[in-house]
């Protein structure tokens, strides 16, 4: 199993992730919630249409640094984020329970 940190993050956190244009593409969608993270790569924007769950946002640049951390309620279509390469995607309120904020830089295990 893959995880990441932060300078911050009292533990590692699970995540899982979505590679594939087919698992970036469903993302978080159908599902109830997620325990960690899921790492959409490469990605630079994101939306909510069909979630059953707000979202936190973090929004990566190449150097996986947090360039922009958003929260998002169902529905929404977020802004494309050109200069970002990556997307960690959590349930609402774990990204500041877990330190990341913007200047964050995120360290992944075992991916």
């Amino acid at each position: 199993m893959a995880t990441f940190t932060t300078a911050e993050a009292i533990a590692p956190v699970p995540l899982e992730v979505a590679r594939s244009a087919r698992d970036r593409r469903r993302g978080l969608l159908g599902r109830e919630g997620i325990e960690g993270a899921l790492l959409l790569s490469p990605a630079g924007a994101v939306h909510t249409l069909g979630m059953r769950f707000a979202i936190d946002v973090a929004y990566l640049d190449r150097n996986l640094r947090v360039v922009a951390v958003r929260s998002m309620r169902p529905g929404r279509i977020g802004l494309p984020r050109p200069w970002a390469r990556h997307v960690l995607e959590a349930e609402a309120g774990a990204m500041e329970h877990w330190g990341v904020r913007r200047g964050s830089r995120i360290a992944l295990r075992d991916v």
